[in-house]
């Protein structure tokens, strides 16, 4: 185990949200045309619980979302892994959003499943925390030697989140 982390040694890190562009093309399609390709269009009926992977952002009571699987760590290896994730068709005309040196709104009222990844994708360390407490274990894991990003899931649920990157 690494000595104890010191905020001065602190990483600086970015978190981004992933590219409209792929699903794009998706919003288009009817709902026999998703559920074609395992994707299924769906309306959030709370304002939790339906976290956007493109604007990093909980959607709206409301809003429109496509719920599809998704290949979120793709390496050649026994880490390769895919699952669920929403994607906001609202998200979908904007940039994907980018967070440096700090969270996503939704994050601190989730708790997290970190994941410190080495540059072949084999995973060198873990961590579960509360969404609050989040930050400086981020630091930390990034400054694992090896580590080259961490993943960050919903460990309730187990969905991928995003990817921290070294900034």
């Amino acid at each position: 185990m690494a000595s104890r982390f010191l905020e001065r040694d602190a990483m600086s890190f970015v978190i981004r949200g992933l590219s409209p562009e792929p699903f794009r093309p998706l919003s288009a399609l009817d709902d026999a045309e998703l559920a074609a390709r395992n994707i299924r269009r769906v309306v959030a009926d709370a304002d939790h619980g339906f976290p956007c992977r493109v604007s990093l952002q909980d959607a709206r009571q409301g809003e429109t979302l496509l719920l599809l699987p998704y290949l979120h760590h793709d390496v050649v290896g026994p880490y390769r892994a895919s699952g669920p994730i929403f994607v906001s068709e609202a998200a979908l005309r904007t940039p994907p959003a980018a967070f440096r040196d700090a969270l996503p709104p939704s994050f601190p009222r989730r708790l997290l499943s970190l994941r410190a990844y080495d540059a072949e994708g084999m995973m060198r360390d873990a961590e579960v925390v509360e969404g609050v407490e989040a930050t400086p274990h981020l630091h930390r894991l990034l400054a694992l030697p090896g580590v080259a990003y961490l993943h960050v899931h919903n460990a309730r649920r187990g969905c991928y989140a995003c990817r921290v990157d070294p900034a």
